[in-house]
């Protein structure tokens, strides 16, 4: 790819700093990651993005972090981009129940977002390893497709702990079993359709069981477990995050949406993330994967208009620098645009796009101007020089989201930045 034609003090910054990768290959030695081990510090949780689902090698790359982030640096959890209520059952795969065919069951239902191979590997490492990794869903359910996965456990702990309340949930269950879809791109739509009235009365049920199960906490703990309680309440606010975000993305397609407002969304997640933290063992340390756009620090704008505030966001907010977010882009090759179509399965079709020469002022123009490979830089590094040298104010303003760009201040909103010299859509997405 030709460099700009304009200068770009940023470029010129990556090449003395960003540092050189290997290996794309999730088997290869680990050895080229070293310098991670430096850029992420004491980091309690290391988000590690991508600038588009279905991209090979962001998920090769996603593989390696997350095994040398294992098998170097001592972490034992990975947190993904994936339903709170459906990650349980996975956690217990990877610990080694049931068999290695199972996951295919497990993941079934899911749009398949680079997951199954991580799992594997983690359900390999854990055969040997002590303690094992464990695996944390953080997502509403179904990615906003459905209130199932959630609710149809919550109504299996109510017909034991509180049967009298069992009529509501079931009568929630059924509401959403009449619009249910394998992502939001289909819920949301069909949602719309439904009458005002039924509609409400989702609502409402949903948020009348959330207040009693708060009001009588102790109750229920007493007729059971706290660990019990604690995950049919999550699951619980799942199903309540997700009926709100019907309405928003209901009304974002309609061009009708309140400022911010999916942001209940990547509220929801990063409240998973810590409700995991939690209860993990003091000092546990986390790799969580999700898309750029959940993982970055400042909010999410297109075109002028705030959209939302991610995950990322309030996590630094929560964990301050014990939260560090590493940007994934590529300079060439292909994206995977994602046109709607609620015909399909997920309510999209994947399309690969060609990627154009990088809009000035990006971070993928800064490292196709250095003329760099595979790397990664710390943008920690490039804040104090930046505040020396005029000319790298503000630096980049701009990632890739897809093939559209994502307007932040890119050395706020990540903490480092990975890129791949090209990038390629997957081609097993014939599910789709």
């Amino acid at each position: 790819m030709p460099a700009s034609p304009h200068h770009n003090p940023f470029a010129d910054w990556l090449r003395t700093h960003a540092v050189p990768l290997t290996h794309l290959d999730p088997e290869a030695p680990l050895d080229d990651l070293e310098p991670l081990r430096a850029i992420i510090g004491d980091a309690r949780i290391v988000a590690i993005g991508e600038s588009s689902h279905f991209i090979d090698e962001f998920a090769r790359m996603r593989e390696r972090v997350l095994r040398f982030l294992v098998e170097r640096c001592g972490f034992t959890v990975l947190a993904f981009e994936y339903g709170f209520s459906e990650g349980i059952p996975l956690d217990a795969w990877a610990q080694g129940e049931g068999t290695d065919e199972d996951l295919s069951a497990h993941l079934a239902a899911a749009i398949p977002v680079g997951l199954d191979e991580p799992l594997r590997w983690m359900r390999r490492h854990n055969r040997t390893a002590s303690p094992p990794v464990r695996f944390a869903g953080i997502d509403i359910p179904a990615a906003g497709g459905s209130l199932l996965p959630a609710l149809a456990p919550v109504a299996d702990y109510l017909r034991h702990i509180d049967p009298e309340t069992l009529p509501a949930v079931q009568t929630a269950m059924r509401i959403a079993e009449s619009f249910a879809g394998g992502s939001g791109a289909v819920a949301a739509p069909a949602w719309a359709r439904l009458a005002t009235a039924e509609q409400d009365n989702l609502s409402a049920i949903l948020m009348r069981l959330l207040i009693r199960f708060r009001s009588v906490e102790p109750l229920y703990v007493s007729r059971g477990d706290q660990q019990s309680y604690d995950i049919a309440l999550r699951r619980l606010e799942g199903a309540c995050h997700a009926d709100y975000t019907f309405r928003a993305m209901a009304d974002l397609f309609a061009g009708e949406g309140l400022t911010a407002d999916t942001s209940a969304r990547d509220v929801y997640m990063a409240g998973s993330v810590l409700w995991h933290l939690e209860r993990f063992e003091p000092g546990t340390r986390v790799v969580l994967a999700a898309h750029n756009a959940h993982i970055q620090k400042t909010p999410v704008s297109f075109n002028g208009h705030l959209t939302g505030l991610p995950m990322g966001q309030h996590l630094h907010r929560a964990l301050g620098d014990e939260y560090f977010a590493v940007g994934l882009t590529s300079t060439t090759g292909h994206t995977a645009d994602m046109p709607r179509d609620e015909n399909t399965r997920f309510g999209f079709t994947v399309e690969a796009t060609a990627l154009e020469q990088p809009e000035p002022g990006s971070i993928e123009a800064a490292f196709a101007d250095a003329e760099l490979g595979l790397s990664i830089a710390d943008l920690h590094r490039a804040r104090p020089q930046a505040r020396d040298h005029a000319d790298l104010v503000p630096g980049p303003d701009r990632i890739r989201i897809q093939s559209a760009y994502l307007h932040t201040p890119v050395l706020d909103a990540f903490d480092a930045i990975l890129n791949s010299p090209t990038s390629t859509v997957a081609d097993d997405l014939e599910n789709l």
